[in-house]
């Protein structure tokens, strides 16, 4: 299939560098089973070595195929435990740059020196991964910030290989059956998403401010200040912020912090983002969670965050109320709606609800187990879920496994049910439905610039039909009475907007 590509010539080198990487890596078979390349009868047949190699393959391609592992870590639906257990060590790391190598584009993003920006600037980075670069400073009015710098050069190469995989992911969905599952083109749009997103880092400045907007009142979840007039796409400066990761409760008790109040902080605050806010950090691994004296919790590296509608906060929390009320019918249509247009039957997916329920609908819910099982059921049922609910099931069991490895037994369950009163407690509130109820009261209002117009229409018509006979008449009553019935609750509705707007 290879051979049926036209690579544009500014690409032909960067495609003979995948090839090469991929082919040194040993993954003919996998190439051969997505269609890429014929079956050999010699290549290497052993699955458990496979997942290993393809991830040490995707680290040395570079940041895309790096960003696309880890998309594909959040596939449990489609992939087995082997496969994401692999992909979730995907690391981004990169060796350090010397700081001379930055200096041109960083003084450029700055408009001035460095030297003049910062009071003082450690040139000794703090960390390093294959887009960027992490240096500390100090500002001329004594704050303590970071500085996290593009890598030059690497917006090129991410673009040149996300032109590669767009025609390689149109390719396999037309040449394989087993490939379609993934929907590779629809993979490939939340790759360049993803990948868009985060080269630009004033998308991680602006959801840094959203999240720290969304935790004003709340002191212990903190989010780094971003310096605007120092940061641009390739630079983003913040503030510093001392913390621990949370990793070893005896060395959060040496510091004085209480690793269960960190627990209960972050599964708060972690719920609070994707059940209350519908926006919330798709990453808490401990590398990006630090706790703070007095129980706090920051939140880091925010180029990568997930959004939740309404709609489908209200499936998740249904989804859960399934499970600890044991109740099959609301599992069942819970997992149609997210299952829509997969194809399977839903007396299929009525048995797999049950099952579910089975195993998990007693006692504490143990939420990692849950979903280990809950995804092997759908890859065993053919069934598939939107990725955006995958990226929440993701974070949050990213989250527990961070909190049990601190707090060992640590019950997310609890967490989620003072989640769900407070979900309920927004709905209630006005200031919920004063957008919705200001939106229809204009849907409304344009019906009633209309109604003159609709009615003369309807008028004219009756004039024209023969008189109706008497059960049509009291049709007409009835619907007449409804319809006056709707137009007085369109004015109350519109009155209540006022009154609240």
């Amino acid at each position: 299939m290879i051979d049926r590509l036209v690579i544009a010539k500014r690409d032909q080198a960067r495609f003979r560098e995948i090839l090469a990487i991929a082919t040194r890596f040993g993954l003919g078979l996998l190439l051969a089973r997505v269609g890429l390349q014929p079956r050999a009868d010699d290549q290497d047949d052993d699955p458990r070595s496979l997942p290993h190699r393809t991830r040490l393959a995707l680290e040395e391609l570079g940041p895309t195929f790096v960003k696309l592992g880890q998309i594909l870590a959040t596939r449990s639906d489609l992939l087995p435990p082997e496969w994401i257990a692999e992909l979730e060590h995907l690391q981004s790391s990169a060796p350090t740059l010397p700081f001379d190598m930055l200096r041109p584009q960083v003084e450029q993003a700055l408009g001035q020196s460095v030297e003049d920006a910062f009071a003082h600037f450690d040139p000794q980075p703090l960390a390093a991964a294959s887009m960027a670069q992490v240096h500390r400073a100090t500002l001329h009015g004594g704050q303590d910030v970071v500085l996290k710098i593009r890598r030059p050069g690497i917006r090129p190469q991410m673009e040149a290989d996300l032109r590669l995989i767009a025609q390689l992911a149109g390719l396999i969905e037309r040449a394989s059956a087993e490939a379609r599952r993934f929907a590779p083109q629809a993979l490939l749009r939340q790759l360049a998403s993803a990948v868009l997103e985060e080269l630009d880092f004033t998308g991680e400045g602006r959801n840094a401010d959203r999240l720290r907007d969304d935790f004003a009142l709340q002191p212990r979840v903190v989010v780094p200040e971003i310096h605007w007039a120092l940061s641009s796409e390739t630079l983003l400066v913040m503030g510093f912020i001392a913390g621990i990761p949370p990793r070893d409760p005896a060395v959060l008790h040496a510091a004085g912090i209480d690793p269960a109040e960190i627990a209960a902080v972050s599964a708060d605050a972690m719920l609070e983002m994707v059940l209350i806010n519908g926006r919330f950090h798709a990453d808490p691994h401990p590398g990006n969670l630090l706790c703070l004296p007095g129980n706090g919790v920051a939140l880091l590296d925010l180029g990568m965050i997930g959004h939740v509608s309404p709609r489908r906060q209200e499936e998740f929390i249904a989804f859960i109320q399934s499970l600890t009320r044991r109740d099959p019918a609301l599992l069942t249509d819970t997992l149609m709606q997210w299952s829509a247009g997969s194809g399977v039957p839903k007396a299929q997916v009525q048995a797999s609800a049950d099952r579910l329920i089975a195993r998990h609908g007693q006692g504490t819910l143990v939420l990692s187990a849950m979903v280990a099982d809950f995804m092997q059921l759908m890859r065993e049922e053919g069934m598939t879920m939107p990725p955006d609910l995958l990226l929440v099931f993701k974070a949050l069991i990213t989250v527990d496994g961070v909190m049990n490895g601190i707090v060992p037994g640590f019950d997310l369950s609890e967490a989620m049910r003072r989640s769900s009163r407070r979900l309920i407690a927004a709905r209630l509130d006005p200031a919920y439905w004063q957008p919705l109820l200001q939106s229809l009261a204009w849907e409304l209002g344009r019906v009633g610039d209309d109604a003159p117009r609709l009615i003369r229409a309807a008028v004219r018509r009756l004039e024209q039909e023969p008189a109706p006979a008497a059960d049509t008449t009291a049709a007409i009553r009835a619907a007449s009475l409804k319809m006056s019935g709707a137009v007085l609750i369109g004015c109350m509705i519109i009155a209540g907007a006022v009154i609240w707007g």
